[in-house]
């Protein structure tokens, strides 16, 4: 669905001068109306809930320090204020996005066939669509790059920036490997229903009790990655089985439910951290790649959201509230590539002037909360203006030429191998 136009139309009469909030309303209606009936609200609602969490996790509970020599370090109010990780909770929302994620997937999937397309070319339509803007984003950084060290921007602050463009975009490539099972998976809710996500759970919590149980002296430190594509494919096998009618009401009360109490038990008997979200400093994480915490929350979020589904569908019938929902199911890849983008376009500056509260200063004080969350709009503000400039990237590129590609490929590339500290 395309997002109408509305400069260059015919002025109709009254028009001219209308107030700003007229002209928005216009817009929405227009949103509206050219949404078709079948569209399923409630579930690009849920998908642009799960996208405006991470831009806003990341603004929040990721901050900086500068050193003597003016470079900014990755820094976190949760190391200062562990009693903000329940904030983690509520924005550790990929749980959702890979249940609708799943949920569309199988419905996609269903159509495609229908169609009479094959799993093949289903599937190099979809691995475009998720490629080309995390290849418009690298290789972008990879030519700023060099430009960015010649003004005279420390080596150690691009580094620092790197690392945060590149973090949101390893759930691209996980993401990928999961649709592509996607014919299995539904073959699997076709047989198991909801229950073929089981195994999925079973898997993390057998490696988390190697890792973290009376074995964890001798377990591999390679072990934990055995969870990576386990811990991410269960909310999406459960949202495969929404989409096939094999999830209800009856297994949403169960997934809420007990995903809660499994979670409450994991922090008070078992000791996981608190925080969704990695702290520096801190020998656990419950993300990258996800412990068993990480999946009864995505449980007891998933079971909300499927009992929320009907609810939140009404909701959306409004224009005023469905309008900013296409909008950010549209820009979906642009918001995930380039919100580190931004809070970096105002950092990197900031770095020449010296201490900025909630920006370059460290995360240690209820001041630099105060500041960051006023920081926010300003924030959101450069996402919308460089998202103006760079929601081409999501297109399909059809005009550009086979040399160009390989060049924004190998400029990529370079750009992860200095991200990772391979050069």
């Amino acid at each position: 669905m395309s997002i109408p136009v509305l400069t260059g139309q015919r002025e109709e009469p009254g028009a001219r001068g209308q107030s700003p909030l007229r002209g928005l309303r216009r817009a929405a209606a227009a949103i509206d109306a050219k949404t078709p009936a079948h569209r399923d609200r409630a579930i690009d609602g849920l998908r642009a809930l799960a996208l405006l969490a991470v831009p806003t996790g990341h603004w929040l509970l990721g901050g900086f320090t500068l050193d003597a020599g003016g470079a900014l370090h990755n820094a976190s109010p949760l190391s200062s204020f562990g009693f903000l990780a329940p904030l983690s909770w509520v924005l550790q929302m990929l749980g959702i996005f890979f249940l609708v994620g799943g949920y569309a997937s199988a419905l996609s999937y269903r159509r495609a066939v229908g169609r009479g397309e094959s799993t093949g070319g289903w599937l190099r339509g979809r691995v475009a669509r998720l490629g080309r803007p995390v290849l418009g984003v690298t290789a972008v950084w990879a030519a700023l790059i060099p430009v960015l060290y010649a003004a005279g921007v420390p080596g150690t602050s691009l580094r620092t920036a790197s690392t945060l463009v590149i973090q949101p975009l390893w759930f691209v490539g996980v993401y990928t490997v999961i649709t592509a099972l996607t014919p299995w998976c539904i073959r699997a809710a076709e047989r198991l229903g909801a229950w073929a996500a089981l195994p999925l759970i079973g898997s993390v919590a057998l490696v988390d009790f190697l890792r973290y149980g009376p074995f964890a002296a001798s377990a591999p430190s390679w072990l934990s990655l055995l969870n990576l594509l386990p811990g991410w494919m269960f909310a999406y096998q459960l949202g495969v089985a929404w989409g096939e009618r094999k999830l209800g009401r009856r297994g949403a009360w169960l997934l809420f439910v007990g995903g809660a109490a499994l979670f409450a038990a994991l922090l008070l008997a078992f000791h996981y951290p608190a925080s969704m979200v990695g702290v520096p400093g801190e020998a656990r994480t419950n993300s990258h790649p996800p412990s068993l915490l990480v999946l009864a929350l995505a449980a007891a979020q998933s079971g909300a959201a499927i009992l929320l589904r009907d609810r939140i569908g009404g909701l959306l019938r409004r224009p005023a509230l469905w309008a900013p929902v296409v909008v950010i199911n549209l820009s979906a890849m642009t918001i995930l590539c380039w919100h580190q983008t931004a809070l970096l376009a105002t950092a990197v500056p900031g770095s020449f002037l010296g201490e900025i509260p909630g920006l370059t200063t460290g995360p240690d004080s209820f001041a630099w909360i105060a500041a960051r969350v006023a920081w926010l709009p300003v924030l959101a503000a450069l996402l919308v203006l460089i998202g103006r400039y760079t929601r081409g990237f999501e297109a399909p590129w059809q005009r550009t030429s086979h040399a160009r590609r390989a060049l924004a490929g190998l400029l990529a590339a370079g750009f992860a191998a200095f991200a990772l500290g391979l050069t």
